[in-house]
């Protein structure tokens, strides 16, 4: 958190040019990766050629265009499943690079299987390519990110914002700032509704009242005020903010860019007046009815495919629960669905038999013993959870969406968290952003941060979001980390 000593400015006005936008910074360090890409693939062909050897031609290049396609997007891909776009990465050298790494050997790793695959049919490149294009891809985009502040030093300049009201919204979103953005955004100050001290903003600058909000924004080249009033704006705020407005300044309501830099929803500052920022962005529309057929087709397609293969494993794995611990293979609870409805959820037993008969209702923890050494396994591998891809096919659960809850922690939540229940607004899932995004938790604190991740992707449901999920969900599993 900046003291005021540390926001101070001189007179003279600032240019607020070439501020950056977080989706424009996220932008221009994706065009310079895809452009690396392209360039190790031509140097990764080079290199093949010296070896193969073949003369490294026009034609030589043209016969395998296609793989200026392939290469850059699988590379792409696994990085986008590895959130190196995250700004925080672009920030610091070393986790930058040792994601980087771990980004080339999952390409490697792709790239063979596939070969291994696709090799009888006729697949134009050795294996040894991969290799070639791993170390091209490592380097050349290394040194993008490493260069682009000395290439590009304008994007490297933080976007200059001021908080338009005080109190714990405001307070949180200015340390959600410095926690996860410190080199992409400075928050000035704040300019309050009324004139009196507020112990939220401690170690913040007062940067004055509504009426002098245009002169601060052109003495500090303000390129953003981010609205984090509690309630309507006072009148004089109001005419500032509308001032500034006029000359071009962007206006942000603060749970909007609070999302923008977490990917969650912060509910504990979501009131009644902007109560809509926890609803989906599309509402009834024609794309919104397609994307939800999409999604039906991809979970009854899924669904079957991943029965027949469980179908398979069942039998050992059956036999092993039922020597391990006296007690049933599968194991039913009721749980809340879209709108309410009640379900039986099935899953794989992994806890004791009757373990909740006398302690009642509760949550698992880390070590809970309840939990037998084949359950353990088992919620590690998250194959578990795999016999709901029957209620998938009923219909009752998405392969995406909210982990769905038992009826009596939604009641106990819903008089404790703020909107809980808007996410029974979709179908619950057998994974989702929360479980992706968040550890697995067993206390209210953990019920609001994976509520804030829920609603997140009530907001920006899409089948491409769907995918990431799955994808990364695939990755927890073979990485066994599960809980």
């Amino acid at each position: 958190m900046q003291s005021a000593e540390s926001i101070s400015r001189e007179n003279a006005p600032l240019s607020n040019a070439w501020q950056l936008r977080l989706s424009e910074r996220r932008l221009l360090l994706l065009i310079g990766d895809a452009l690396a890409c392209l360039l190790a693939t031509l140097l990764a062909l080079l290199a093949w050629s010296l070896t193969a050897p073949e003369p490294f031609d026009l034609d030589f290049v043209a016969q395998r265009a296609h793989w200026f396609i392939i290469m850059p997007l699988l590379w792409l891909t696994i990085a986008r499943l590895n959130s190196f776009n995250d700004l925080r990465f672009a920030h610091q050298r070393t986790a930058m690079f040792a994601r980087l790494l771990f980004i080339s050997v999952q390409v490697v790793i792709v790239y063979v299987f596939l070969f291994f695959l696709i090799v009888p049919s006729g697949f134009d490149l050795p294996r040894l390519f991969t290799l070639y294009y791993a170390v091209a891809a490592f380097s050349l985009v290394g040194m993008w990110r490493v260069s682009r502040p000395y290439l590009f030093s304008w994007t490297q300049q933080p976007r200059r914002a001021v908080l338009i009201g005080s109190g714990s919204a405001a307070a949180a979103l200015a340390q959600t700032v410095a926690k996860e953005a410190p080199k992409d955004y400075e928050i000035l100050g704040y300019v309050p509704s009324d004139a009196a001290a507020d112990p939220h903003m401690a170690g913040f600058r007062q940067l004055g009242t509504g009426g002098d909000l245009l002169e601060v924004v052109r003495q500090n080249g303000v390129s953003e005020l981010i609205l984090a009033h509690d309630g309507a704006l006072p009148a004089d705020l109001f005419q500032g903010v509308m001032a500034c407005y006029e000359q071009g300044i962007a206006i942000t309501p603060m749970p909007l860019l609070y999302e923008q830099i977490t990917g969650r929803v912060p509910i504990e500052h979501v009131g009644q007046i902007d109560w809509q920022l926890v609803l989906p962005l599309e509402g009834d529309t024609l794309s919104f009815r397609l994307y939800l057929l999409i999604k039906r087709l991809l979970d009854v397609s899924l669904a079957l495919l991943g029965l027949a293969c469980f179908a398979v494993i069942l039998p050992p794995l059956a036999l092993l629960i039922r020597l391990d611990s006296r007690g049933g293979v599968f194991y039913r609870q009721e749980r809340l669905g879209r709108g309410g409805k009640p379900f039986q959820i099935i899953k794989l037993r992994t806890m004791v038999q009757d373990a909740e008969r006398v302690s009642g209702p509760q949550w698992a923890r880390k070590d809970d013993p309840r939990i037998t050494r084949v359950g353990r396994f088992l919620r590690k591998t998250r194959l578990d959870e795999v016999p709901q891809l029957w209620n998938v096919l009923r219909g009752e659960m998405s392969i995406v969406g909210p982990r769905p809850e038992r009826s009596v922690f939604v009641e106990q939540l819903t008089k404790k968290i703020p909107f809980y229940r808007t996410r029974l607004l979709v179908a619950p899932g057998l994974t989702g952003w929360a479980q992706i995004c968040y550890k697995y938790g067993n206390t209210e604190e953990d019920a609001l941060i994976k509520l804030q991740y829920d609603l997140y992707y009530i907001r920006h449901q899409s089948i491409a979001l769907d995918l990431l999920i799955m994808l990364r969900t695939l990755g927890k599993m073979l990485a066994l980390s599960g809980t």
